[in-house]
């Protein structure tokens, strides 16, 4: 078998190998992305000086902002807040746009809080002036009730934000642009990340970032090469209301004088903290997101050596695959294990990985090759069936070879033999994937299919409820409508001309309507089923069909559907039957496929699963809360069960006006891995442009079917538990119906024996799925770990994103067994354990009165607030059941970018003079917050009235206007929904309207309405908690 023909040098097949530095990539559609995989902040963490009181030299403070937008207490409109799923977007990995984010003006008084000072502090030791003294850190702690009175605050020094992109392209440069989902009603958890974005105006360092409204447009042309502090840019703001701590970070050169560059040598005494917590001394998520992207988004990520903690999933970066696989794939929450268990108790960091098995790459960066070894099958070990990657050891001249896994000696078939050079490395090693590369796919053969025959390329079946609210609102007149083109867009492999995959049409009330379009039909044909107790398919030939075959038959049917139901009175449906009749046509068919239903109200019509309304919020705080999560019956776990088994997966539209019982129609897509959308209260008008960019991605998007995946680790580490949207009939072996590159299945390790420092630890993902074109296919991914025997290594290489990510999944998987004080209780228990083992073995000696933090983990805390405050662990009044246990099943499989999103939003200030406007985005909503003495002419630019007082609140769609603000405000929208997997939907929020209490409850770091602390309370709290636990 050749892969390549001849042997490349080092950089193995031909990978794009861009020029350096300074190299110039189109990122996907020139946005920023956010799906490059995390990283941890600060590079191999050395010693960080404290904060320092006083700005670095050169850097003045700007003026405190006077506006900050005051509370209201209304609820939003039904459909007004958005949730909507999101996957993870695209990954950008280029230049990154500039706009910079900020945290939010106001809202919390500090200046006047004395507050025992932060550290954040590498694991090395490291001399700290004398701290206060713990009466005065007992009265600080004590002193710390912050009122929410609005208050003028710091805004950050600017934060420069990767190489510019034009604004001026912006808008007509995202193909993918307009293909993500946002959602109704109840608002998504705090989030705050703010990222980057196309901008305009340079951050200026030595002036109040008050005086940056967009002044002039960014040229044109390709981007500078090089990261530098003069970009054009918006200023990203921290989401609360705290100016950044500006710290040196580890292995960088230091800004200020005095401060120590990062050998890992401890360096020169600090000066003394400052007595009173100076609001800028808090670690702040956004100098960290803005470091890491100085730091480390200029070079390429390289993944030749072992244990290297990628940059964080908020730097645009391109990733090499040089033997392990690419953070995009796999993303660890510390890179360097505990070599036994007794450590890994003790320092209580959970050892897990967040797998993306399909995740989508950024063009620059190639495809996984796929290896075809014939009718032999790909090479594993006999004992553990490991499949051969680079870690293989071979011995005796190339003869055998030693599995990394088990440490089992096999032997080399003859026609896979090949000579050692003088290193006792093949010397085919660069000409094969599987030697080389971390990441690389297999033709699998006959015997790793369902029962012995290879796969019929997969079908599409789509399911459309007609009852009355659906015909109601225009909905399945859209939809039939979007069908008619969407068909032609259906995935296909490589560069096949047509799509191998076939397609059916339901529709279904109380009873279902089965369509034969055959293309020798001149009208199509419908048949009822009236017996949904007894569900079967009443035809075989002419249900799934051919697009461009039966193209006439299919247009009619679409355009027969709205008319033939377009007086129905028929308000009830029914639901287990309409997924039952699409298994059932998909096994008759003999192939895997996916069933798309678009369904708006609680199934109560006599048929199996029959839900009824058990919605009850005075269950919130009790320990039946638990029961709001759980699915009513157990007939649709058992239907997912047939599902999986038959390669079926299911992808849920829902369009409810009340309470559909979300936690139990979400169980089969939940375990078939499929997705559920949610559009509550949809108006063709409102909502037609996030439903069609939905489902036209969903349409469109890679998928793999009937796939099962296992993830092998070398002796002492096995994996013990898993997260996500798939099923498991044993313990080892995650089966999904469907898997699609937005998918995560995060999965935790524990000891099973010691590890031993040389040999590190190893991963092995292997998912066996059917491509779209009904091709078997085994995709392996590798990774390879450092094991410590010193806590201080492990504290020096966590990830803090993925840790969050894991943490999350964790407590929302909690919520269906626990109470949720309880599950609550255990994440901040767990938080305190971990930084307080920290805080005993790996920090230098200090006064019980100084709070310290891991360099790579100072932003647990304010992450961790963010998890807490989240709609399903701490509701607010208008938050729904429906929306919780919706929120609680997308979390489930997001990827680390999303996550990271999710619990802090991205707040980016748009203009910054007398009246500001922000544009927030937490992955699934967006919106435009507009201060009420905002100037006429930036009203005019953007909105097209001539006052404040008329712009309409809660308005979704800017006017397309042709002048420099209207255009660089759109194309900011337009990428930032581009890098997100589902539509983003845009609220308008005017300051002191009924709609901000929705937008506060985004701004993370603040006091929140139903309860939730601020970050500098639950920082408080967190180190009253560490005191406890080290006393």
């Amino acid at each position: 078998m050749n892969v390549n023909q001849s042997a490349p040098p080092v950089p193995p097949f031909g990978q794009p190998q861009p020029v350096y530095p300074g190299y110039h990539q189109s990122s996907y559609g020139g946005q920023p992305g956010s799906t490059a995989p995390p990283t941890p902040y600060g590079a191999y963490n050395g010693p960080v000086p404290g904060y320092q009181q006083t700005p670095p030299p050169g850097v003045s403070r700007a003026p405190p902002s006077s506006e900050a937008p005051p509370a209201s207490t209304a609820q939003a409109p039904c459909g007004q807040a958005a949730y909507g799923q999101f996957g993870q977007g695209d990954v950008q990995n280029g230049p990154s746009s500039t706009v910079q984010m900020q945290r939010f003006p106001g809202s919390q008084p500090f200046g006047s809080v004395p507050l025992a000072p932060v550290v954040s502090q590498p694991a090395v030791l490291q001399p700290y002036g004398p701290p206060p003294t713990s009466a005065q850190v007992t009265a600080q702690l004590a002193g710390m009730q912050i009122s929410g009175a609005v208050a003028p605050t710091l805004p950050p020094v600017g934060l420069g934000y990767g190489p510019p992109t034009s604004l001026g392209s912006a808008s007509g440069s995202f193909p993918n642009s307009g293909l993500y989902g946002s959602y109704p009603q109840g608002q998504a958890p705090p989030l705050s990340q703010a990222q980057g974005h196309l901008g305009a105006q340079p951050p200026q360092r030595s002036a109040p970032p008050q005086a940056s409204s967009f002044t002039s447009p960014a040229s044109g042309g390709p981007p500078p090469p090089m990261h530098s502090s003069q970009q054009p840019g918006y200023q990203l703001q921290q989401n609360g209301s705290f100016g950044p701590a500006r710290g040196p970070q580890p292995n960088y050169g230091s800004p200020y004088p005095g401060a120590p560059t990062f050998g890992s040598q401890p360096g020169p005494p600090q000066p003394l903290p400052p007595k009173r917590l100076d609001p800028d001394a808090i670690p702040s998520p956004i100098q960290v997101i803005e470091d890491d992207r100085n730091n480390r988004g200029s070079e390429p990520f390289v993944t030749g050596v072992r244990g290297q903690v990628p940059p964080l999933v908020t730097t645009n970066f391109l990733v090499k695959d040089q033997g392990n696989a690419s953070p995009r794939y796999i993303r660890c929450t510390s890179y360097n294990i505990p070599c036994t268990s007794d450590m890994a108790k003790q320092a209580q960091v959970p050892l897990a990985a967040v797998i993306k098995p399909l995740a989508r790459l950024p063009p620059e960066e190639a495809s996984p090759y796929v290896v075809d070894h014939g009718e032999s099958g790909p090479l594993r070990c006999n004992r553990c069936k490991a499949y051969m990657c680079p870690f293989m050891q071979f011995v005796e001249g190339g003869r055998r070879f030693q599995c990394c896994f088990c440490s089992c000696i096999n032997d080399v078939p003859p026609q896979y033999f090949q000579h050692l050079d003088h290193t006792g490395k093949r010397v085919d090693a660069y000409d094969r994937p599987e030697l080389s590369l971390g990441s690389y796919e297999f033709l699998a053969t006959v015997d790793y299919c369902k029962n012995n025959k290879f796969p019929s390329p997969p079908a599409f079946i789509f399911m459309i409820d007609v009852s009355y609210n659906a015909i109601r609102s225009g909905l399945v007149r859209l939809l039939c409508e979007e069908l008619k083109s969407l068909l032609d867009f259906l995935p296909r492999e490589g560069g096949a001309e047509e799509s191998a995959i076939r397609v059916g049409f339901v529709t279904y009330n109380k009873v279902l309507h089965f369509y034969n379009v055959k293309s020798s039909l001149a009208q199509p044909q419908m048949m009822v089923v009236s017996d949904v107790a007894d569900m079967f398919v009443p035809l075989l030939d002419g249900f799934l069909v051919n697009v461009s075959e039966s193209r006439a038959v299919i247009t009619s049917l679409l355009d027969q559907i709205p008319e033939m139901f377009a007086d129905t009175r028929e308000t009830e449906t029914v639901f287990a039957p309409v997924i039952q009749a699409g298994m059932e046509a998909l096994k008759a068919a003999e192939c895997a496929g996916k069933l798309f239903l678009f369904h708006t109200s609680l199934p109560i019509a006599e048929a199996p699963g029959k839900l009824k309304n058990r919605d009850d919020r005075k269950l919130i705080n009790t320990d039946k809360e638990k029961t709001l999560f759980q699915p009513q019956t157990g007939a649709y776990q058992t239907l997912a069960k047939e599902c999986v088994a038959q390669g079926c997966c299911v992808d849920l539209f829902l369009f409810p006006n009340q309470y559909v019982d979300v936690a139990t129609l979400s169980v089969v897509p939940q375990l078939t891995g499929g997705s559920v959308y949610k559009y509550a209260c949809f108006q063709v008008e409102n909502d037609q442009e996030r439903f069609l960019s939905d489902l036209r991605r969903d349409v469109q998007k890679l998928v793999g079917f009937d796939a099962v995946m296992r993830v092998r680790t070398s002796t002492g580490i096995r994996a013990v538990d898993f997260f996500g949207a798939f099923y498991m009939s044993n313990t080892t072996d995650v089966e999904l119906a469907g898997l699609d590159g937005d998918k995560t299945v995060t999965v935790e390790f524990k000891h099973d024996d010691r590890l031993n420092e040389e040999s590190g630890a190893l991963l092995q993902c292997a998912l066996l799925y059917t491509s779209c074109a009904g091709q078997r296919r085994l995709r392996i991914h590798n990774l390879a770990l450092n094991c410590c025997t010193q806590l201080a290594d492990l504290y020096r290489n966590c990830e803090t994103d993925t840790l969050i990510n894991y943490m999350a999944k964790f407590a929302y998987r909690g919520v269906l067994n626990s109470p949720v004080k309880t599950v609550r209780d255990t994440l901040i228990t767990q938080c305190a354990q971990i930084l307080a083992c920290y805080r005993k073995n790996c920090a230098s000696p200090s006064s019980a009165g100084q709070l310290i933090l891991p360099e790579c983990m100072k932003l647990l805390p304010v992450y961790l607030n963010c998890v807490l405050k989240s709609d399903v662990l701490q509701p607010g009044a208008e938050v729904t059941t429906d929306d919780r246990a919706y929120v609680r099943q997308l979390v489930t499989s997001m990827d680390v970018a999303e996550t990271n999103v999710f619990f802090y939003p991205r707040l980016l200030p748009l203009v910054l003079s007398n009246g500001d406007i922000y544009l927030l985005e937490n992955g699934l909503n967006l919106f435009l917050w507009v201060g009420a003495s905002v100037q006429q002419g930036v009203v005019q630019s953007l909105f097209s009235v001539s006052s404040f007082s008329q712009i309409t609140s809660g308005l979704s769609v800017l006017p397309v206007l042709d002048n420099p603000l209207s255009k660089k405000v759109r194309g900011l929208i337009d990428s930032l929904r581009a890098q997100r997997s589902r539509y983003m939907k845009l609220i308008v929020v005017k300051q002191e309207d009924k709609l901000e209490m929705l937008f506060k409850h985004f701004l993370v770091e603040d006091k929140s309405l139903s309860g939730g602390a601020s970050y500098v309370d639950f920082l408080c709290h967190m180190h009253k908690e560490i005191r406890q636990l080290l006393s």
